[in-house]
């Protein structure tokens, strides 16, 4: 009957833009989940560095148990030990600045050496931070040292290279990478323990290298990056949800045909 009042059409058009408004809006809400999965990671990784950087040092693990750590359980645990630091022997890294040290700032070079531990280990320690022109030792002879003494510092696990990352120039005693093996290769050290040592002291006469302790400095951003795909997430629904009202009061406004 011509009284009949007839169906709503679905207007033409809108199933593909609607299938990919569909997949991008998923798209975005996984990346709002995405974000606070590595926010509590993030949070988590913050609690426990706090714990492990404010207990008090305990003894260094001897050398046979060094294959059975764990970077996940003792990286950034403090030790204190007793070493010498091999006179004549140093490999420079360099750094632009430290997440961990914030009395670090600018352009210089971390001084890596190897100590020898009583019963006959080695191990690589960063001695410290020495900013760009004190590179050459000549400049800071008064930090040489090659006496036996206690130490404290904080284990670290060698740094992997970026994409971006120069190649290291062992000719020209630089690199680029925190890697105590790869270091330890070229030097020609011997076999080295699978870790490096971050001193916090002692401090040599004349203050260079300038060891120190570390500070959990990690910016925790995951927050502000979950609201801002949440955002746009909700600005598509809502941008969609106009877009598609409008294209139906089109579609229904428009006469049948006869």
């Amino acid at each position: 009957m011509n009284g009949d009042p007839q169906p709503r059409r679905v207007p033409a058009g809108v199933v593909g833009p609607g299938i990919a408004a569909l997949i991008v809006f998923a798209g975005l809400v996984g990346l709002v989940n995405w974000q606070l999965d590595r926010k509590a990671c993030m949070e988590g990784l913050i609690d426990t560095l706090l714990q492990r950087l404010a207990a008090a040092p305990s003894e260094l693990p001897p050398p046979q148990r060094w294959p059975s750590l764990d970077r996940a359980e003792d990286e950034f645990r403090r030790v204190q030990f007793a070493a010498e630091i091999l006179p004549n022997e140093e490999a420079l890294v360099f750094t632009s600045g430290s997440a961990f040290r914030p009395d670090v700032s600018g352009p210089g070079y971390w001084v890596f050496a190897p100590a020898r531990l009583p019963g006959g280990g080695l191990i690589v320690v960063d001695r410290g931070f020495v900013p760009e022109g004190r590179q050459d030792k000549a400049t800071r002879s008064a930090g040489e040292v090659g006496a036996r003494g206690d130490m404290i510092g904080v284990m670290r696990w060698p740094e992997s290279p970026g994409w971006f990352i120069p190649q290291a120039e062992p000719g020209h005693n630089l690199w680029f990478v925190r890697d105590p093996l790869a270091i330890a290769e070229a030097k020609n050290w011997g076999e080295v323990a699978p870790f490096f040592i971050e001193l916090e002291s002692p401090v040599p006469p004349g203050g260079l290298p300038r060891p120190g302790p570390l500070k959990v400095n990690l910016p925790d951003d995951h927050l502000q990056y979950a609201l801002t795909w949440f955002g746009l997430a909700a600005v598509l629904a809502v941008s969609f949800a106009f877009w598609l009202r409008s294209r139906w009061r089109e579609n229904n406004s428009a006469p049948s045909g006869l």
